[in-house]
């Protein structure tokens, strides 16, 4: 497969999870990818929890129910060991649909609600770090050429 050219920061659709155009972060620098996420309850081996949070534009305070999930340890940037629920989702990038794994991260104090790392871009992209929102222009290109019927 070809590799797509992505910039450092763009923005994703995440269908499964009824998110359009979320600020993501192209981090090299991470192994796995993660979401900004809230109220995390675990209860009977399922998760409940709410994407995003009150002061995103795109909040919407709807609750999602993962049966299928895994437990992983993951280092964050300040060193510290975190247990974090991982969830299988799609992300939608350059009009196309992929399967990501996504950790479930209280990413309130971060610019971007949305981390990408390298266990995700392996194989699939090149990260120009001069370059941002290039999957999104391209959307909004293709939007603008097409032929809207009444």
């Amino acid at each position: 497969m070809e590799k797509i050219v992505i910039g450092r920061f763009d923005k994703a659709d995440f269908p499964a999870l009824h998110l359009n155009d979320i600020a993501v972060k192209i981090d090299t620098g991470a192994y796995t990818s993660s979401i900004h996420c809230e109220n995390i309850i675990e209860k009977d081996n399922v998760i409940h929890c709410t994407f995003l949070d009150e002061e995103h534009p795109l909040y919407n305070n709807r609750e999602f129910v993962f049966e299928d999930y895994d437990v992983v340890f993951v280092r964050s940037s300040n060193g510290m060991i975190q247990k974090r629920y991982m969830v299988q989702s799609n992300i939608k990038l350059f009009n196309k649909v992929f399967k990501i794994s996504l950790s479930l991260s209280d990413r309130q104090e971060m610019r971007y609600p949305v981390l990408i790392g390298r266990k995700f871009l392996t194989k699939k992209f090149i990260v120009d770090t001069e370059l941002i929102d290039v999957s999104f222009n391209k959307k909004l290109d293709e939007d603008k050429n097409s032929i809207k019927k009444p």
